[in-house]
């Protein structure tokens, strides 16, 4: 992808002011229970510090209101970072720029949340102005945070020049290589419960796919739009009419649309609830019962989605088939996950996942690391696969040149 990459910044000398995403979630103790995106931030950390260059990161963390609350302070993240780095860290509690005047070369200095300045989710540019004093650079490395037109996540750009982290170079070359740029034939599955919530992103996958499959509960509005009676299941009947224009368009376009061609069906929706296989074809006698509800597709849909992986040589994948979180649900997205891992191990598909069920989901199946790439970007990754333009990338684009800047 043609960005402006941290290897073509002059660093030596300079102080780089970082946007990184420490926003980790932490238990009732105050402990980190997952510091996947620190250690996601620290390649582009010691990239500067060995080529000469100071670093001053900033992060928000928690939705505080424009104002310091104590329960969400950055504070927490320095000792760990420290660890990691095995190097110490510095904590800033406000933006005072005399603090810059002993930063040498290799000390990392970490500003306090974001979100407690006023101004920040509204890109104020004269925060934006004031944020950019703590560096000769900006290096935008947190893509999960690049679908948000905030002062540290954009409005930085337009007072430096600015440069994509590590991360966020890796993540975009990644991106591009499923969607932009794909090896034919391309193939998505898209689960979750509702339509509703991705109606941009599969308008804009039928126009780009040679297959898409669709799965969870946003599969039952695309079966009772076919005239597929879906029993008690989730449902949402006010767009059965957007559903049949996604599978006009997709007819149009040329795309394969794969619907659940069976499902597992139970009364109850809990933990080891009672469940039976039924046929989701029209007119099957062995359809969905009145107090049924279909709450993971079935072994034949699972094949259906295997043949289709043998067929393909790029998988995107975004949401569930199932229920995935309440067992036994979850056999479905586990095995047709587990068959794509294995596909991605002998060479035959490119496989990048993302979204925050879709990254719960495969580390349920242990294939996380199987993968060609995952995404823990939730929100920025549907939007760049909605086709949407994103602030934080259309700042480290070769086109979006500001300062002089690239």
């Amino acid at each position: 992808m043609d960005i402006r990459r941290l290897e073509q910044a002059d660093l030596s000398g300079k102080t780089a002011l970082v946007r990184v995403d420490f926003n980790l979630p932490r238990d009732e103790t105050g402990a980190i229970t997952d510091d996947t995106r620190l250690q996601s931030a620290l390649p582009t950390i010691e990239y500067l510090r060995d080529h000469g260059a100071a670093v001053v990161l900033l992060s928000h963390f928690g939705r505080p209101k424009g104002e310091p609350d104590p329960a969400l302070s950055l504070s927490f993240v320095a000792e760990p970072l420290a660890a990691a780095l095995n190097a110490p860290v510095r904590f800033l509690t406000s933006l005072n720029i005399n603090a810059l005047k002993d930063l040498g070369a290799g000390d990392v200095l970490v500003l306090e949340n974001t979100r407690f300045l006023p101004g920040e989710t509204t890109n104020d540019p004269e925060l934006s102005k004031e944020l950019a004093q703590f560096g000769d650079l900006f290096v935008m490395d947190a893509f999960s945070a690049a679908h948000r037109a905030h002062a540290s996540s954009a409005g930085i750009a337009d007072y430096l020049p600015t440069y994509a982290g590590l991360a966020m170079a890796r993540e975009l070359d990644h991106l591009a290589q499923a969607l932009d740029h794909p090896k034919q034939p391309v193939m998505a599955i898209v689960g979750g419960a509702k339509v509703s919530s991705k109606i941009d992103l599969l308008e804009n996958l039928v126009t780009k796919l040679d297959r898409l499959a669709i799965g969870g509960g946003m599969a039952n509005t695309f079966l009772l739009a076919k005239g597929i009676d879906v029993g008690k299941s989730l449902a949402e009947l006010d767009l059965l009419g957007k559903a049949n224009d996604i599978l006009k368009a997709a007819r149009k376009a040329g795309c394969e649309i794969i619907l659940p061609v069976d499902g597992v069906v139970a009364t109850e929706f809990k933990v080891g609830a009672k469940t039976r296989v039924v046929s989701l074809a029209d007119g099957s006698m062995d359809a969905v019962k009145a107090n049924e509800m279909i709450l993971d597709v079935g072994p034949d849909t699972v094949t259906e989605l295997m043949d289709a992986m043998d067929k393909s040589n790029t998988l995107i994948w975004n949401g569930p088939l199932g229920a995935f979180e309440t067992p036994p649900f979850d056999t479905s997205t586990i095995e047709a996950a587990k068959y794509a891992a294995k596909r991605v191990r002998a060479g035959k598909i490119v496989a990048v996942a993302g979204g925050g069920d879709t990254v719960a989901a495969l580390n349920a199946a242990n294939v996380v690391d199987d993968f060609t790439f995952v995404s823990t970007a939730g929100g920025a990754f549907l939007e760049w696969m909605e086709g949407k333009d994103l602030p934080g990338v259309k700042i480290v684009t070769q086109t979006n040149r500001q300062n002089g800047s690239a």
